[in-house]
């Protein structure tokens, strides 16, 4: 590997940069078949995206005690699985009110309104928590910004 890869790939942060990124979302895809699967799988995919969360802490915990003492990263699950459930209940609820699509079809209809949600949810979500956490704990915590 030459300098140039090498710098490359210690910016690569595995658990944002590449598609393991995605099962920190497990849960809205839960959140989104819920209507038609079992409870049990929704909290499954909260156990995948958990893992993930968990796993996300510990290697950003690992890097700031290395550089900056014991202070510890933050970080969030439950906002993206509430804003899909919310979006996967409420077009359960309009479509059983504007339309005579059989159970059926609404809940099919439901998950992909679900699942279409997350590519758009991602982004605005992840910058409102960077930018709360950078108005608050983070200089609590003499952090500084996550993106200056």
């Amino acid at each position: 590997m030459d300098s140039t890869e090498e710098n490359l790939a210690k910016k690569v942060d595995i658990y944002r940069d590449t598609w393991v990124r995605f099962l920190g979302y497990a849960n809205e895809v839960g959140e989104a078949f819920r209507a038609l699967v079992p409870v049990s799988l929704v909290w499954g995919s909260y156990v995948v995206a958990t893992s993930y969360v968990t796993a996300d802490a510990v290697d950003k915990g690992k890097k700031a005690a290395k550089s900056h003492g014991d202070k510890p990263g933050k970080a969030t699950l439950i906002i993206p699985g509430f804003t899909i459930n919310r979006v996967c209940a409420a077009s359960l609820h309009l479509l059983g009110k504007t339309t005579r699509w059989p159970l059926s079809v609404r809940k099919w209809t439901t998950t992909a309104i679900g699942l279409s949600t997350i590519p758009f949810i991602i982004s605005p979500i992840d910058r409102s928590v960077d930018f709360l956490l950078d108005s608050s704990l983070r200089k609590v915590y003499g952090e500084g910004e996550k993106h200056e």
